[in-house]
């Protein structure tokens, strides 16, 4: 078992959580810990955002971070989880890393599961909400969204997913320079957040959560979809630790719940340049 030591790399938490409890549930029907028989800790699984922890947001992850994951998963077993639909996530990561190099990935914070590159589970939001309350839903969101007034305003400002949906102020569309700028923008006015809490107030029925993620947008999700639906998938698996590392593990964060999980270590970075040396203390990796 990892053992788990305090750093002060953020002053302001622990770099470690110990985990109170361990995952615990229905075997996964695809479970198969022999699968991890090589790795010199076959019982760790270390999960990663992807936004902010192994690439820039909406950007792709660089070469050395693909190399060093390379070298980690001798150690370990990895997985990414995001809320992301899964050609995002390849355009990101790159296709031979997502049905190769990871051993899980998790779509829409898991509602779309993979398995050593099998699609081993696909969750349905439509199902969940229902035709007459999502549009209720939908209309509700565009009308809010054309009271905000923000310098600038593109296109694709809300995104149908399997799992969710993603709403955006600005648009999915913008370029990454109206993308980081609305995102400062959203650092001093709280935009999103506002948004997010309204929504919540005024869905309160609906069993939805609203949370805020990567820098422009929010995912709208059935309450219990957020990235701790993947930790459904290892039940199983041998996995006596669990590890993970995201950049939005703040209150209203779409990191907070998986991160503060009570079978979870978790682990709070600023950037993918970040994730690698935190990485390499807890591996001794160098």
């Amino acid at each position: 078992m990892v053992q788990v030591q305090q750093h002060n790399h953020h002053p302001q938490q622990e770099l470690e959580k110990p985990a109170k409890t361990q995952l615990n549930g229905d075997k996964s029907p695809h479970a198969n810990p022999s699968d991890w028989a090589t790795r010199r800790r076959p019982d760790t699984i270390v999960l990663f955002d992807v936004d902010g922890t192994l690439s820039p947001s909406r950007l792709t992850a660089a070469p050395e971070m693909i190399a060093f994951l390379n070298k980690l998963k001798e150690h370990c077993v990895i997985g990414y989880v995001g809320g992301s639909d899964l050609a995002k996530q390849k355009e990101q990561l790159g296709e031979a890393a997502v049905s190769g190099l990871f051993d899980f990935g998790f779509s829409e914070n898991g509602a779309t599961a993979f398995r050593l590159g099998k699609q081993i589970a696909a969750d349905s939001f439509i199902k969940f909400l229902g035709e007459q309350r999502y549009k209720e839903l939908i209309n509700y969101v565009l009308v809010y969204l054309s009271t905000i007034d923000i310098p600038v305003k593109r296109g694709t400002f809300v995104e149908f997913r399997n799992g969710m949906i993603n709403v955006s102020p600005i648009g999915r569309s913008c370029s990454q320079q109206e993308r980081i700028q609305f995102a400062e923008l959203d650092k001093q006015s709280g935009i999103r957040r506002k948004m997010a809490d309204d929504l919540r107030a005024k869905f309160a029925h609906f069993g939805l959560s609203f949370s805020i993620g990567g820098q422009i947008s929010i995912d709208i999700f059935p309450t219990g979809w957020d990235k701790t639906l993947c930790l459904k998938h290892l039940h199983g698996e041998g996995f006596s630790t669990v590890h993970f590392f995201g950049d939005r593990t703040e209150p209203g964060g779409n990191d907070y719940e998986i991160f503060h999980h009570p079978a979870v270590h978790g682990h709070t970075v600023v950037n993918p340049e970040d994730t690698i040396n935190q990485l390499k203390r807890l591996f001794n990796l160098h």
